[in-house]
């Protein structure tokens, strides 16, 4: 490398030729990285304090993924010029080591850069600040991923294209490595390849609540990986369940249901049969006038069998909501129009009973029973 520059620089101070001169101007290298750095941090802040005054979005996700990259770059330049200056003065072989890292420091920080920019372009996407329309953020994340590992292999392979390695010959080895890794690896295998289809066919999302009826799996989707999926159970546990395991079992996604059901089954008194059939006309009116009931879907009221205890009659309905705190709330509301609308006709709801009927028997026929009694010791 040239400093013929930084030797007119130091003449001028007249250091040159002076036997500390060699130590000055590597400290005078490492102290003008160091200010350098500091100023381009300040230049950073500066231009922070101007971006968040604007409406753009990008342009603080640009400052912030080249921020770190160039501040670790400039001292990546800054050590090598000081190791070469090393070499011209003191004739060491530090250059040799360090002018090779310096390349390969250049193409790992714009790696570095497409990276961070990728991860800060993934957050604004799907936010729903900062975005109109938010992406989903299952695909939005499934293709970050692959857009970061196409630029952390393309990064690797340029690396080792400049440390003089043929890249055909590390495909190929990559080739038959990847067939004895397949064999080794089938089960990371199949959950990398069952992440793969969860973020192709999206049977769930982030945030979903899913169940499975095969195994005891149930609660939110927090976490969706390429081998792991993270489930919070309604305990608050996290549960990580691995992606191949969504390829043998079914699974339910109550998250995407279009409406919500109440079926319930209500008995009134054998006394109150006469009044059967004004309480199901009354209770079938009462759903249709409900607004949290949706009419368009089934509504189903009716005198269903005769019970050991009560005459029965159910209801079948849909709500509007899905939630479910706010179903629970609809389906309470309905019971107690059902309790009123069964008190208004003078009808009461039933409860298991049994009556007991014993015959009447005069003194004389029990003394006679007695006598005829065997005595007993």
């Amino acid at each position: 490398m040239k400093l013929d520059f930084f030797d007119e620089i130091f003449k001028g101070f007249g250091m040159a030729d002076t036997s500390w001169g060699g130590s000055i101007k590597i400290f005078s290298l490492v102290l003008l990285t160091f200010i350098v750095s500091f100023v381009v941090g300040k230049i950073f802040k500066q231009l922070q304090k101007h971006f968040d005054k604007t409406n753009n979005l990008w342009d603080d996700t640009i400052l912030w993924a080249a921020r770190k990259p160039i501040s670790t770059m400039i001292w990546i330049v800054g050590l090598s010029l000081s190791a070469a200056m090393a070499d011209h003065v003191a004739g060491t072989t530090f250059y040799a080591f360090a002018e090779p890292v310096a390349r390969l420091g250049l193409i790992a920080m714009i790696a570095w850069f497409i990276v961070r920019l990728i991860s800060g372009a993934e957050r604004i996407v799907v936010s729903p600040e900062k975005m109109a329309d938010p992406m989903d953020p299952t695909t939005v994340s499934a293709m970050s991923k692959l857009l970061r590992g196409s630029v952390i292999i393309t990064a690797v392979l340029v690396i080792l294209q400049s440390m003089g390695y043929s890249i055909s010959g590390v495909l190929a080895f990559g080739g038959i490595g990847g067939i004895a890794i397949g064999f080794a690896a089938k089960d990371l295998l199949a959950n990398f390849f069952g992440g793969l289809m969860i973020y192709m066919d999206r049977p769930f999302s982030v945030g979903d609540w899913v169940r499975s009826p095969d195994q005891d799996i149930e609660g939110t989707v927090e976490k969706i990986g390429w081998r792991l999926t993270t489930i919070r159970t309604f305990d608050k546990r996290p549960l990580y369940v691995p992606n191949g395991t969504f390829a043998t079992i079914s699974l339910e996604n109550p998250s995407r249901m279009s409406h919500r059901r109440i079926h319930e089954v209500i008995g009134i008194r054998y006394d109150d049969a006469h009044l059967m059939s004004k309480i199901v006309a009354d209770v079938k009116q009462m759903l249709i006038d409900d607004d949290e009931i949706d009419t368009s879907q089934t509504t189903i009221v009716n005198f269903n069998q005769f019970n050991a205890s009560s005459l029965d009659f159910f209801i079948y309905c849909f709500t509007k909501t899905i939630n479910w705190i706010h179903y629970h709330e609809v389906k309470q509301n309905v019971l107690l129009k059902i309790h009123e609308i069964i008190s208004k006709h003078g009808a009461e709801i039933a409860f298991p009973t049994q009556t007991l009927h014993h015959a009447s028997i005069s003194p004389v026929e029990l003394r006679a029973a007695e006598v005829a009694a065997p005595e007993t010791k």
